[in-house]
């Protein structure tokens, strides 16, 4: 039984390369890999410039517990570790690899190894080493979510291929493709948690992946895919946990507090090669679109690619004057095509600016709060952030708001309630930083 969440939008869902296979992009001749591509401390360097590494060798070991690993994607030389400009317009320590035309893995990986005879914490520690991080888009290490405290217990695993965001469909690849990975990995997953029963969500508006992955079910204990409504945000862990079971995750709190863990299909996929086979996360899947892409496709990418060398690849329309990482409704617009490819990049969207509507002010009509889907008031954060009221946004539950996008997606006043928000947040922690 699929239940309903609160609120939320159906935006157009675009989806211009949902029949489009899944293709090898070419081996990059240069990448830039940075040490912190997940949420959590840096990941600390281990190799020096000149060094000579081999494909899965580990260039940056986990700075703390909610840290991931980060291995080198080609073989070739460190030519240089420096800060390089980042998706969200910061520069960050990178390591910089010139392809030596060496493709091969280093030692040690690419080695089937028995995962039956594996327990939950040669699992977790194996998804560890493999650097893996949630490939929904919030890069929170793997490892930490498979390790929740004795006291709360997991009885549910889900898994989320339910891809909401318009254009993108590289899940949904995926799961038509290799449903057997992606379900060899939940079981590993699964496996980690201790817990026996799995379902996987995936919206309606993805029949061949629906069919794929139930076939590919049916010959495994307790699982059940579950065709969802198609709804934007569905996607996000808390908006899924209720479309799927009903429950609702507490302001504050997590998933594991309602009993239930949540890892996208391509951390799945990622959770197989790692634990079966050694091989770290070093690409993944990405869906390049766009009304300006001249080649729109599914490829999978190394990590460290410049999205400069994707958008020579596809080739681009001479107006396309916008590039965005992820979707419309949650990515992030870029200044330069110079930043890499990342573990969290699940789409490239090459479009065209629209004309900029003027910002009018609050007409008090509701439709933020009827569409938001944690059941904030969008409209009254707006307006105590637009006059730096930081604190009496604290109050009002700013930080439950997921930054979906749904509430500045229905304004008729064209206000820009979410970056107002991702302001107050920012602020709010340096307050309180500063009171501390």
């Amino acid at each position: 039984m699929a239940y309903r969440f609160r609120g939320g939008v159906h935006p157009p869902e675009s989806k211009l390369t949902a029949d489009a296979p899944i293709v090898d992009f070419p081996i990059p001749q240069q990448v830039v890999i940075p040490v912190q591509q997940h949420i959590g401390a840096p990941a600390k360097t281990v190799v020096a410039v000149g060094d000579v590494v081999r494909k899965g060798q580990l260039l940056a070991e986990p700075g703390g517990f909610v840290s991931a690993a980060v291995h080198a994607s080609i073989g070739g030389t460190v030519k240089k570790i420096a800060p390089h400009p980042q998706a969200l317009g910061i520069a960050a320590e990178s390591i910089t690899i010139e392809s030596d035309g060496n493709d091969d893995w280093a030692e040690g990986c690419n080695v089937e190894r028995d995962v039956a005879s594996m327990d939950a914490k040669a699992i977790r520690d194996a998804i560890c080493d493999g650097g893996l991080v949630g490939m929904g888009g919030a890069t929170f290490p793997t490892h930490v979510k498979l390790s929740p405290p004795d006291n709360k217990p997991i009885d549910t695993f889900i898994v989320n291929g339910v891809e909401c965001e318009p254009f993108l469909t590289a899940d949904d690849r995926l799961m038509f493709e290799l449903p057997g990975k992606v379900l060899d990995g939940a079981e590993v997953l699964r496996k980690a948690l201790g817990c026996q029963r799995t379902i996987i969500g995936i919206e309606e508006n993805k029949p061949d992946a629906i069919a794929a992955m139930t076939a590919a079910a049916a010959e495994r204990d307790d699982m059940t895919v579950l065709p969802l409504h198609v709804r934007y945000p569905q996607g996000a862990e808390k908006q899924l946990i209720t479309a799927a079971l009903g429950r609702e995750v507490p302001s504050g709190g997590l998933p594991m507090d309602v009993g239930v863990v949540v890892q996208n299909v391509g951390t799945c996929y990622a959770a197989d090669e790692a634990v079966r086979f050694n091989r770290p996360l070093i690409e993944r899947i990405v869906t390049v679109t766009g009304e300006c892409a001249r080649t729109r496709g599914n490829f999978r990418v190394r990590v460290g690619t410049l999205l400069r060398q994707i958008i020579d690849h596809v080739g681009v329309e001479d107006d396309m004057n916008q590039l965005i990482i992820g979707g419309p409704m949650m990515g992030l617009a870029q200044p330069s095509p110079e930043v890499p490819f990342t573990k969290g990049t699940s789409g490239i969207l090459l479009t065209r600016e629209c004309p900029e509507a003027p910002t009018l002010g609050c007409i008090r009509c509701g439709r933020c709060v009827e569409a938001c889907p944690i059941g904030l008031t969008p409209s009254r954060l707006s307006t105590l952030l637009e006059s730096h009221m930081v604190e009496e946004a604290d109050a009002w539950n700013l930080n439950d708001c997921i930054e979906c996008g749904c509430c500045t997606y229905v304004c008729p006043s064209k206000r820009p309630i979410v970056q107002q928000v991702k302001y107050g947040k920012a602020e709010l922690r340096k307050l309180k930083a500063k009171q501390q």
